[in-house]
């Protein structure tokens, strides 16, 4: 089987991203880190050709944490894309926004405790995206 996670030729690009991470993604990451969900999470991880914020592999889950630039049509359609290639691998998509990072970080990190992924994967778009809480 081919490998699509954390090919080689992404190493410098993850290491980038780790050395430059956001406030949101350190808050996020200090929940997260040492299996203190009782899951193990990778930060900065690749799968195939895309690097994401963090994946959870025993729960097949990848939690992104989306800028005011997500909000742009284009960036949309380009998440989309990511997320329907890891639903191909039956990977789900957790997505928060920066803002109920900073504001509501327990309530992320609840989120991602009690997450059960859908048969095939799935995203679960930002409370603001969906119009109310799941």
């Amino acid at each position: 089987m081919k490998t699509v996670h954390n090919i080689k030729k992404l190493f410098y690009r993850r290491k980038e991203l780790r050395n430059n991470s956001t406030s949101e993604e350190i808050l996020l990451w200090l929940k997260l880190k040492n299996s203190q969900l009782g899951f193990k999470f990778r930060r900065q991880h690749s799968i195939g050709g895309y690097v994401v914020d963090f994946y959870c592999p025993s729960k097949k889950l990848v939690v992104e944490i989306d800028g005011k630039e997500h909000s742009k049509k284009e960036n949309q359609e380009y998440d989309k894309i990511r997320s329907d290639y890891f639903a191909g691998l039956d990977i789900s998509v957790l997505r928060f926004t920066n803002i109920e990072i900073n504001t509501n970080i327990e309530g992320v990190v609840k989120r991602i405790l009690n997450f059960s992924p859908p048969c095939g994967g799935g995203v679960l778009r930002p409370k603001s995206e969906r119009g109310g809480d799941l």
